[in-house]
């Protein structure tokens, strides 16, 4: 038997770029790779990058510095940069590390087995606009939930956001395209999808988003349907109603604010204010009463005043998300924030991003220790401890709960999990008896 090639994958990032690994692994498994957690052992190593935020930046090019010895040591390695970093920096990244082998962008992945024929540097990053009819095989991390691309690219253009110059312009698959590839994920035995897109609510591949949430929710055997990410700007009553009407369709939504100053959402280019925001999330809970909402928060955009962040803080308090991300501004390249006047101190930004979390913390852990004693539907993830029955799953609304079970269970098992402890991250529960 051929012996197989070694491929060592460390991805940074979103679920859109773990998804993206997934691919890059079904197309490396058809020209004889398997995979490995340790670097020493591969023939190929690739860095599937983000460059959404410097940390995650600095991070990725440090990780990298370090391969410099393993190539001297084994020159037959292959190195190879993928995602949004390969995107945005290109030929840059061998000119700074010469032993890199090539690069390609996120829109040209399809093209990565070919980047592993050229005997020297190639760098494959062009603009893909048939991208959004590119089906490409996929090994999944997981046996029971899968992540479904249904859009790519974005066009948005928020001034702190690099993603619509590293991602490109904003196209949607054909609607028949994912609904035959959910249907595959759920005759092998897949209960949960999660829709990818960084604005799932503009989604117009031959149907809008909500006409697609109805079609998906008809497939047998599926049990949940998750998305993300939802604009706010884009958020109607006619996604509201299917979301309340369908009870395959999760009770959670991830609604971006970045902040709760008007001022601050309009230089930001995020085209609603803080009042219109509110006005959709009050009629989220108005319809769907137990929706949970998650956030992304940023702390110190360019210009924001001391008066801006407690607009932030108020909106925290007043909204009372489950959860929420939350980040200081960070320069990207390209974006026009990067280019404003006003940079706040980063000091100033890491006071004001303690101040946020701490006060999320306090509010996730009241929403929780209110579940204490109720009873919910939990798909299991994993089994944490065999030898024990201890297991983890999630709620419809994403809470992930932790609990035990006088009797073995099998990942992708629908069950129902009394609360007993609600702590700012997880809950605790035990299985109900049936």
């Amino acid at each position: 038997m051929e012996n197989r090639k070694l491929a060592y994958i460390n991805t940074w990032g979103c679920q859109m770029n773990a998804h993206d690994t997934e691919k890059m692994k079904g197309l490396l498994s058809l020209v004889g790779y398997d995979f490995t957690d340790k670097q020493e052992e591969a023939d190929l190593i690739l860095f599937n990058t983000c460059s959404i935020r410097q940390k995650a930046e600095q991070k990725f090019y440090s990780t990298l510095g370090m391969m410099k010895a393993l190539k001297q040591k084994k020159p037959h390695i292959k190195i190879g940069v993928t995602g949004c970093i390969a995107q945005q920096e290109g030929d840059n990244i061998h000119k700074a590390f010469p032993f890199v082998d090539f690069t390609v962008g996120p829109q040209n992945i399809s093209m990565l087995t070919d980047a592993l024929e050229y005997d020297s540097y190639v760098s494959l990053i062009t603009e893909n606009k048939q991208l959004h009819t590119n089906n490409l095989p996929a090994i999944r991390s997981d046996q029971r939930r899968a992540w479904v691309n249904i859009m790519y690219g974005c066009n948005n253009f928020c001034t702190y956001c690099v993603v619509p110059y590293v991602r490109g312009r904003e196209s949607s698959r054909p609607y028949g395209s994912i609904l035959a590839e959910i249907g595959q994920l759920a005759e092998a035995n897949y209960q949960e999808v999660t829709l990818l897109g960084q604005n799932v609510n503009s989604y117009n591949g031959g149907c809008p988003f909500h006409t697609l949430l109805e079609e998906i929710q008809k497939i047998d055997r599926l049990k949940r349907i998750r998305f993300v990410t939802s604009h706010p700007k884009d958020l109607n009553d006619e996604l509201i109603n299917t979301m309340a009407t369908h009870n395959k369709i999760c009770k959670h939504i991830h609604l971006p604010l970045q902040s709760g100053s008007s001022r601050v959402l309009k230089l930001m280019n995020r085209k609603y204010t803080f009042d219109e925001y509110i006005d959709k999330v009050n009629r989220l809970r108005l319809k769907i009463p137990d929706m949970a909402i998650t956030s992304d928060i940023i702390a110190g955009f360019p210009t924001e005043t001391t008066a801006d962040h407690k607009e932030t803080v108020r909106a925290l308090t007043e909204i009372r998300f489950d959860g929420i991300f939350a980040f200081k501004y960070s320069n990207r390249p390209f974006t026009k924030a990067s280019q404003m006047e006003g940079q706040v101190d980063e000091l100033v930004k890491s006071e004001r991003l303690k101040e946020i979390l701490e006060l999320q913390d306090n509010i996730s852990e009241e929403i929780n220790k209110r579940m204490e004693g109720g009873t919910y539907a939990v798909l299991i993830e994993e089994c944490t401890d065999t030898t024990q029955n201890l297991y983890s799953g999630r709620t419809q609304t994403n809470k992930i709960i932790n609990f035990n079970s006088p009797r073995q269970l099998a990942v992708g098992d629908i069950v129902d999990v009394k609360i007993l402890n609600g702590y700012r991250h997880s809950l605790d529960g035990c299985i109900v008896n049936t």
